[in-house]
């Protein structure tokens, strides 16, 4: 067997994890490079290979989040939008839903629209919902259109004509007239064929807005792992934890917007707990996801580009997008967050970042903002990491916030560091509480280079009693990416449809010829909503009717916390496609760490519930046996923070278990 590397591009660092038959052979963590994330994993891959021959890699599975930056940095290309006559403003009107800072600012400002309502462009045609053609498409409004657009300078188009999905015939002709004159036209046919009109114009949108940038940086990717002598085909991770092929990612680049987050928390369901919390905590933001029965929570509509943090579920804060993805609860919150005080002299953290440039005042690279991992170098929590760290430097940083203060400079860390934790506590509560769901019963998985600082203190707040902090944890969302098979999704609605038999066989046709494997593995489901009602929820599809209502009318009780009945509709179909041949990815084995190194070292750490700062002992996987808190275990990519009233103890495959009091 030959060798697999995962890539995972942060908003501070990149990690590369390579792995051999027998597990994971080496892990890399180095600074992102913003200006050209291709250099920073260039830099991570090299130190990874070290003397492996770069033709024995096999398999290349990267996740990045240049697709999110580039929309929430309002970077991507500038698309032109053309539906049918009389919609062009579906667009332009929107949807909002104003978050706690916005509610009652009277002088609020909605986000601009995805596309100027200049760009919009209308087409003669007409068909129904049940696809009835009502009005033949007008080829020669679409030439008028393709040639303003091209006039204009526009080189990437979004065509979305109402009801396509039950009738893609108008819609394809179209987009066939565009790209004679535009370089890069994207149809909701094509994408995500679903009802709803302006989630599925804003997931096509979003798609050709995206699309150029993604087909320019994994074509450049490429060429500069083939410099290094790597031909592997080339893997980028989906929202929904399936990993497509870079073309196909190019192509429907929407599908990609989430892939980082979706990394670390199949890395979280590879633990072998069958219900566990994902805690995700990097140098930018913190993720948080419930797993049950060993699989993630899966959403059918998220959002990018607003504000706050309130899951894949809560409509209005941001763009829709209608592709399936892990559902995440995310805030700005990491070891990069910047502390400052407001007009009226309150402490804050985030969500603005100090990332990897200039970095946190502790890396030396320039910044001079307090940051939380400056906070938690002063406490004693970190004495290393990946790059050097300055003490001075942070204490100086810190210095800055207990000033105007009138606090010590511990105490301001300690208060940094306890708000960023309540910060990242609300991302827990949004898919748990906030959903119905006890969160004692679960595992919090903590993982990122961040979170296993933090992680008891949030599981603290919750009466979460388990901590698991896996292997590699600095790196896990990289080594997630290793584990997701070659997959894809496709979805078709047809209201009241006969026989689905057609509609399944050829969603999964479809979805078979776009991974170009011999063998796949096929999973169905179907939306269902009581007749009448406007929204769907999807459950496993049956072929028995009376199997559908007793899973719908079950998954309804579960989601609402109302237990109803009635008649039900069908409204689309869906089909998950899996390569079947693919290996089974080999389990992570613990850090080669040798014999036991014995006595541990000792440190100074701020813990109040022992008064203050404490003499610890500090260990390492290696040393570590049973040990109560206070105490640190240090890794190569993370630390772990061991407060009074928990006790570590090694756990499976190199992890570490924490267990609390359960104090909420």
């Amino acid at each position: 067997m030959g060798y697999a590397i995962g890539v995972d591009v942060g908003g501070t660092f990149t990690d590369v994890v390579l792995s051999g038959p027998d597990g994971v052979a080496a892990v890399a963590k180095c600074l992102s490079t913003h200006d050209d994330p291709i250099a920073g994993i260039v830099t991570g891959v090299t130190r990874v290979l070290g003397s492996v021959d770069p033709a024995r890699v096999t398999r290349v599975v990267h996740a990045t989040t240049l697709a999110t930056n580039a929309v929430l940095e309002r970077t991507g290309a500038r698309v032109a939008f053309v539906t049918t006559r009389g919609f062009r403003a579906v667009v332009p009107l929107g949807r909002y839903a104003r978050v706690e800072e916005d509610r009652y600012d009277l002088r609020f400002t909605p986000p601009p629209p995805p596309v100027a309502p200049g760009d919009c462009f209308e087409v003669d045609e007409r068909v129904s919902a049940r696809g009835d053609v009502l009005t033949p498409l007008d080829p020669a409004s679409v030439r008028r259109a393709a040639a303003e657009i091209a006039r204009r300078g526009i080189t990437s188009a979004a065509v979305c004509l109402l009801h396509s999905y039950a009738e893609p015939a108008h819609e394809r002709q179209a987009a066939a007239i565009l790209r004679e004159r535009v370089p890069h036209v994207v149809a909701s046919c094509e994408i995500w064929p679903e009802i709803r009109e302006y989630e599925r114009a804003t997931t096509t949108i979003m798609s050709a807005y995206i699309g150029p940038l993604m087909a320019s940086y994994l074509s450049r990717l490429r060429e500069c792992l083939a410099a290094m002598g790597i031909d592997a085909p080339v893997h980028v991770m989906e929202s929904s934890g399936g990993v497509i092929s870079a073309e196909l990612a190019a192509g429907r680049a929407v599908a990609a917007i989430e892939s980082g987050p979706a990394a670390g928390v199949l890395a979280a369901a590879g633990t072998g707990l069958p219900d566990v919390i994902s805690f995700d905590m990097g140098g930018t933001t913190a993720k948080a996801c419930v797993v049950r029965g060993g699989r993630p929570e899966i959403t059918h509509e998220f959002h990018v580009g607003g504000k706050g943090s309130f899951g894949g579920r809560r409509a209005g804060t941001g763009v829709p997008i209608k592709t399936p993805a892990i559902d995440l609860a995310e805030v700005g919150a990491g070891g990069g967050s910047i502390a400052w005080l407001d007009p009226a002299g309150a402490l804050r953290v985030g969500p603005r970042s100090a990332g990897s440039s200039p970095g946190p005042a502790c890396y030396g690279l320039g910044g001079g903002d307090p940051t939380v991992t400056d906070a938690n170098l002063v406490l004693g929590y970190l004495s290393s990491a990946s790059i050097p760290l300055s003490a001075p430097l942070a204490a100086k940083a810190l210095d800055r916030l207990a000033g105007p203060l009138g606090v010590s400079r511990e105490a301001a860390a300690h208060a940094v560091h306890e708000i960023v934790s309540a910060a990242m506590a609300s991302a827990v509560h949004v898919v748990t509480v906030q959903r119905g769901i006890d969160p004692r019963g679960f595992a919090l998985v903590a993982f990122g280079g961040a979170g296993p600082m933090h992680a008891a203190g949030v599981a603290r707040r919750f009466g979460i009693t388990t901590v698991v902090v896996p292997a590699y944890c600095g790196v896990a969302s990289a080594a997630g990416l290793l584990a997701g098979a070659l997959s894809t999704d496709r979805v078709l609605s047809r209201l009241d449809a006969g026989d689905p038999e057609g509609i399944f066989a050829g969603l999964a046709a479809e979805a078979a010829a776009d991974l170009g494997v011999p063998e796949v593995r096929v999973a169905r489901s179907v939306d269902v909503r009581f007749r009448g009602q406007s929204h769907e929820l999807t459950v496993e599809w049956s072929e028995s009717r009376a199997e559908l209502e007793s899973r719908f009318f079950a998954k309804y009780a579960q989601v609402y916390g109302i237990a109803q009945q009635g008649e039900i509709e069908l409204v689309s179909y869906r089909v998950r496609v899996t390569d079947a041949s693919a290996p089974a990815v080999p389990a992570t084995p613990p850090p080669a760490t040798g014999a036991r190194a014995g006595t541990p070292g000792r440190r100074r750490a701020y813990f109040p519930e022992a008064g203050g700062y404490a003499d610890v002992p500090v260990h390492t996987r290696a040393t570590l046996d049973r040990v109560g808190g206070p105490a640190i275990v240090e890794d190569a990519e993370s630390t772990i923070v061991v407060p009074p009233g928990w006790h570590a103890a090694p756990g499976a495959a190199g992890a570490v278990l924490l267990t609390g009091d359960g104090a909420a």
